[in-house]
């Protein structure tokens, strides 16, 4: 079965700082044709960071899209000087938290939501945290605090959907699976 779709024609609506907007022309697989609605982005990284106590690093912020302020990993957009996720995520850890991590690790990569947007977020694992003399400033735009919460005060805040976008509840799953393989290791 064919699935792809033959674009005929891309309408940029708005560009924005962050997003461009665009109405695309389609020819779907059988030949009838569809317009979609289709979000550009530059992509973006976010940090699991733990402290030494096991404790996961989280911003706390409103989010004027859904009206509500959240818990949310560390994360920002990737830069046009970014010269891959890596740097984006270390740039970002440093300016919400005022941290830096001695040990990062890649943990995974995806496309937030790809039924409207080619978003591609990067996760990265940071350890060995510590605070940062002169760390880099906050957007001028962003209002956070910084939270470090176990991982019962985590699930909890997940419980109260306080701790509800796809990035951060992805990490509490994550934690929750190694938590559970460290369990089974010291078992075995």
């Amino acid at each position: 079965m064919k699935f792809e779709e033959e674009i005929v024609k891309r309408e940029t609506i708005h560009e924005g700082n962050i997003t461009t907007y665009q109405l695309v022309d389609v020819i779907l697989p059988d030949g009838r044709e569809a317009k979609r609605e289709v979000v550009l982005h530059n992509g973006a990284a976010a940090v699991i960071a733990f402290t030494d106590d096991q404790k996961m690093i989280l911003v706390r912020q409103y989010r004027v899209s859904i009206g509500k302020t959240t818990l949310e990993l560390p994360a920002g957009l990737r830069d046009e000087t970014d010269r891959d996720g890596m740097t984006t995520a270390k740039r970002e850890f440093e300016e919400e938290t005022g941290l830096r991590a001695n040990d990062w690790r890649f943990v995974t990569s995806f496309y937030s939501t790809p039924g409207y947007t080619d978003e591609f977020l990067e996760i990265y694992e940071a350890q060995g945290i510590q605070e940062v003399q002169k760390a880099r400033k906050q957007d001028e735009d962003e209002f956070i605090e910084v939270v470090a919460l176990d991982f019962d005060e985590a699930m909890d805040a997940y419980s109260r959907a306080e701790l509800c976008d796809a990035k951060t509840v992805f990490a509490l799953f994550y934690w929750q699976m190694k938590r559970n393989k460290e369990t089974q290791e010291t078992n075995d």
